[in-house]
């Protein structure tokens, strides 16, 4: 891939953060008015900043723009409904921690699972929010890619970036991937509000997303024409 497509990709990368640090802030923190009024009542997110051939980003894109049409009972309900979902105690409906799932799809006896703990402490990174927020936490894993991914925007060396991709892909197959999907299944089964069926569905999208755009011979057949903002 030459320069100037590298520049492109970069650039398509940095839409995609945009959306995971929305969609990571949504899952880690219960909204608040600020953020109802920048994201929603503004239809920030009814024109992403990025579009995809992805069946799943499309979806996205579909539930998003039918969120938030009542702009006055917009806030409560979807507080109430993270509330719902992710409360901090036994009661949540669908819990936000990998270790929740992944005995389930990865065991983790099997030689090649490596905690995620591990994985950040690989990279010398943390979340401001450890000892609050458990590193297996959605939000906090969220926050790692976009800071791998961030990584990769700044290397200008053609080895890093490929071994770069690597990494980010193998982040994606080892963690995301590994109980995700199941965490949206569910998320379209218990929440109230579309806000949390479209960001379930969001974040699944943009991490498909990223990991083909990181596979070099995937990126030589669909890139730029599948991606592009």
């Amino acid at each position: 891939m030459g320069d100037a497509r590298e520049r492109e990709l970069n650039n398509i990368l940095k839409a995609y953060n945009m959306l995971l640090y929305f969609s990571g802030s949504m899952i880690m923190y219960e909204p608040n008015e600020e953020c109802i009024l920048d994201f929603f009542s503004n239809d920030i997110l009814k024109t992403l900043p990025v579009k995809s051939s992805n069946p799943r980003f499309i979806k996205a894109a579909s539930q998003l723009r039918n969120i938030c049409e009542d702009k006055t009972l917009c806030l409560k309900v979807i507080q109430d409904d993270y509330r719902r979902l992710f409360a901090d105690n036994s009661h949540a409906l669908v819990p936000v921690y990998e270790s929740f799932y992944i005995g389930k799809t990865v065991p983790k006896t099997e030689t090649h699972y490596e905690n995620v703990t591990e994985f950040f402490e690989s990279y010398g990174w943390h979340s401001k929010q450890r000892g609050r927020k458990a590193d297996d936490h959605l939000g906090t894993e969220i926050l790692f890619l976009t800071a791998l991914t961030d990584k990769l925007i700044t290397f200008d060396d053609s080895v890093c970036r490929t071994e770069m991709k690597k990494e980010i892909r193998r982040f994606l197959e080892n963690h995301i991937f590994a109980w995700v999907p199941e965490w949206s299944e569910m998320i379209q089964a218990y929440s109230n509000t579309m806000c949390y069926k479209s960001i379930a569905t969001l974040i699944l999208a943009c991490s498909e997303d990223i990991y083909r755009l990181c596979d070099s011979n995937e990126n030589k057949q669909i890139y730029p024409d599948a991606f592009r903002n």
